[in-house]
């Protein structure tokens, strides 16, 4: 039996698009009906990570309570260099589990790590980044992009993922915001959509996920990146 939708207010971000014209197989979809959905974006096209600009989401689990002022990212003590691999993103028991749910950076799979509007604008001017996608193309994948940003631009995403209805929090030292939607496509079946973001120190992570399940994804990238 399919499981009550998500009556959680739909973010400024093109759901519909996500996952209908992502390079993941999905049918047409219908949304299931959320008050105040708006805004699409078109999603950037990539196999490989990069060290600059764009190129395309952790478990749905019960979110934390928005906050109207996310606590700013910490500063001192919290800055990161930039990966230039995927597989630095995590740990040795992380990735063999990744691994063994499909390859990674598929030349297929051209989802972006976030379908907000703000967020896709700042990974499209140019910050230094790095992609890393997982699955194949089909109903079920996911794309991580780590950046690295400045205090201002840190804030910027913050408040725009707080105003699009995100639920922000103090966690894992830095600011984590989580949304997360349930969408029917034509067959009548299920897709669970998430989105996470984490800002802390000079770094950006995130992440997009359609039927893709990894617990504990989030945290693990955070450990592994700060340690």
């Amino acid at each position: 039996m399919p499981r009550p939708f998500s009556r959680r207010p739909l973010p400024r971000m093109a759901v519909v698009a996500a996952v209908c014209a992502l390079g993941l197989g999905l049918a047409a979809c219908q949304p299931e009906p959320v008050p105040g959905a708006s805004a699409t974006a078109t999603p950037a096209v990539s196999a490989s990570p990069t060290t600059s600009g764009p190129t395309a989401s952790p478990s749905p689990t019960a979110s934390p309570s928005p906050t109207d002022s996310p606590s700013p990212p910490a500063e001192a003590g919290e800055q990161i260099t930039l990966p230039t691999a995927c597989e630095q993103l995590y740990s040795a028991a992380m990735l063999a589990a990744l691994q063994q749910r499909g390859p990674l950076n598929d030349p297929g799979v051209t989802m972006t790590s976030s379908q907000n509007v703000e967020a896709l604008e700042l990974l499209s001017s140019g910050v230094p980044t790095i992609r890393c996608s997982w699955g194949l193309p089909s109903d079920s994948g996911m794309a991580t992009n780590v950046s690295l940003v400045d205090a201002a631009q840190s804030a910027a995403i913050a408040a725009a993922l707080a105003d699009a209805g995100f639920a922000c929090a103090d966690e894992l030292g830095g600011t984590v915001c989580r949304f997360s939607q349930s969408m029917i496509n034509q067959d009548d079946q299920l897709a669970e959509l998430t989105e996470t973001h984490v800002l802390r120190g000079n770094a950006w992570m995130s992440s997009y996920t359609i039927n893709f399940d990894v617990p504990g994804y989030t945290e693990d990238v955070v450990a592994t990146l700060w340690g």
